[in-house]
């Protein structure tokens, strides 16, 4: 068993699917912040529960600052109210009207220069190289995410979405602002990186190659838990907190039930040994994304309030 780790109560038990989960049925992520400075303690951590939460990791004032940087361009088209960084939607969206290609503009808010430095700047590349025990480059692409009440995010591997280039690759999730769980944090499935068949079955599987086939898993998020007998673990999460995962921990978010209504951000990202080809989808000065659609085959690049997309 591996030392130095600790769990921190939840705040509130987490929405999924519009359904209040039974105590029994989440618990908080273990927290490996312990664990920084030792590069083989956090690669077993890793190994043993597929995913490490870190806290503090990031430079609070360079996560909030990307944070304001990604609401006043969202204030800008009229989604977010003043005073923008309280993050309250307005109900309406000029977005469309006022950038009619809409991969451009997620495009031009994803690539801030704040957003930017906040997810590939040093410390988290130090993590990421930790982790993969070797020199790392990001995926130039990113996944900023703005999710209204009401929304999640469904369980996943990340694999079928990132798997023409190496497969030693991280996701790192890092939330933008403070993101308690009623605002709809990440979420993992414990023990999920041992689901041997599971794993079997999604392995190879390429969305884009194979659109018939959703990435995601397709039943109900509740019974999927209920099958596996698994737990959902998350976490009250604070600016500067990262959380990494490999390509085969089933994730998500639990729903965003904030009261007060407020637009979830989070940002994923993507590490990579430096060495190693990258999938051609997510690199280059203009990443091509999700058949061919760059930026525009995000759910968020849609103006706010839109129909939720899934692949």
């Amino acid at each position: 068993m591996l030392a130095c780790t600790q769990m921190t109560a939840l705040s509130s038990i987490p929405v999924l699917e519009g359904r209040r989960l039974a105590a029994e049925a989440v618990a908080p992520m273990v927290d490996s912040s312990a664990l920084i400075a030792d590069g083989a303690a956090l690669r077993a951590r890793l190994a043993v529960d597929g995913y490490l939460l870190l806290r503090g990791i990031i430079d609070c004032d360079e996560v909030m600052a990307a944070r304001r940087e990604v609401l006043s361009r969202m204030a800008e088209v009229g989604e977010i109210a003043e005073p923008a960084e309280a993050a309250l939607p307005t109900g309406t969206s000029l977005r469309a009207e006022l950038h009619p290609d809409l991969g451009a503009f997620w495009r031009s808010v994803s690539e801030g220069p704040a957003v930017r430095l906040a997810v590939h700047g040093g410390r988290a590349r130090s993590v990421a190289a930790a982790i993969l025990d070797q020199p790392v480059r990001p995926f130039d692409f990113v996944w900023l995410r703005a999710m209204l009440a009401g929304r999640a995010s469904p369980l996943h591997f990340d694999h079928v979405y990132m798997n023409r280039g190496t497969d030693r690759v991280v996701t790192a999730w890092i939330p933008l602002g403070d993101v308690a769980v009623a605002d709809g944090p990440l979420a993992v499935v414990e023990n999920s990186n041992r689901f041997d068949d599971l794993t079997a079955s999604y392995r190879g599987h390429d969305v884009d190659r194979d659109p018939s086939r959703p990435g995601h898993v397709a039943e109900s998020a509740f019974a999927f838990l209920k099958e596996r007998g698994a737990r959902l673990l998350t976490s009250d999460f604070r600016a500067g907190d990262l959380c990494l995962f490999g390509m085969f921990t089933l994730h998500g978010s639990v729903d965003n039930a904030s009261p007060a209504g407020r637009v979830r951000l989070s940002v994923d990202t993507r590490w990579q040994a430096a060495d190693q080809p990258m999938d051609e989808r997510w690199s280059g000065p203009d990443p091509k994304g999700h058949g061919g659609k760059g930026y525009g085959a995000l759910g968020s690049a849609r103006p706010l309030g839109a129909p939720a997309l899934r692949r």
